[in-house]
């Protein structure tokens, strides 16, 4: 049997650790939870973690400021940062900290879940080659395969591309690829997700997948192709 992957959940709410913990046992995680920057300091520095939650705000503590502390004591683990702050320069601030990813309250717990395993491909020696966009021939170009899209399969790939483990609305990705056409429907999304995905099938050969999250949308999921 497969041991379970030991994620570390610092929140000063006891609810929302509890909660976070019950689901990510659920997908296969085994999970510690802190309610103090001084106690999940000491857990990372002497266990083994594959990965922490770390909300940006532990009573009158940081969260970034744990962050900042354990890359500078050379700690690496992938960091998801959670916050009800959704400000541009709060983003930056924990990632510039050292925090890997940043995912804001109220969040699909889905979309948590493939963060955590975007992370932790990152981590594996066995990371397949980053596949590869080519806006001159509208190619996906992988090491084993390269796949020769439409204009709009193009377009809609890239868009998916920039914002990789981010869930991308239906809505918005019609008003960015089709609203100024006078396209009246957006169910032309789907329909060019259905074109991407047999296009793009296997996944495995690309390093990443097109999955949709239930009222949340659509994200990309894995190593995101290089723009070119």
């Amino acid at each position: 049997m497969t041991k379970p992957t030991r994620i570390l959940i610092l929140d000063d709410d006891p609810e929302i650790t509890s909660a976070l913990s019950r689901g990510l046992t659920l997908h296969g995680y085994d999970t510690v939870c802190e309610h103090r920057v001084d106690s999940a300091l000491m857990r990372l520095r002497n266990e083994p973690m594959a990965a922490a939650i770390v909300d940006v705000m532990i009573g009158a503590d940081s969260g970034i400021d744990l962050v900042r502390t354990l890359r500078a004591e050379g700690i690496t683990l992938p960091i998801v940062m959670l916050s009800a702050l959704s400000e541009v320069e709060d983003r930056a601030r924990g990632l510039e900290a050292g925090a890997d990813d940043y995912i804001v309250k109220p969040f699909s717990f889905d979309e948590l879940v493939a963060r955590l395993k975007v992370q932790e491909r990152r981590q594996r020696p066995d990371t397949p080659r980053r596949a590869r966009l080519d806006p001159a021939t509208r190619k996906v170009i992988a090491r084993t395969r390269e796949v020769v899209l439409t204009e709009r399969e193009f377009a809609l790939l890239s868009m998916l591309a920039r914002h990789a483990g981010e869930a991308q609305t239906r809505g918005r990705i019609f008003d960015a690829l089709w609203a100024g056409e006078g396209t009246s429907s957006e169910n032309v999304v789907d329909v060019y997700l259905g074109y991407l995905r047999r296009k793009l099938d296997p996944s495995a050969d690309f390093g990443f997948e097109i999955k949709t999250l239930r009222n949340r949308g659509f994200m990309l999921d894995g190593i995101a192709p290089d723009p070119g």
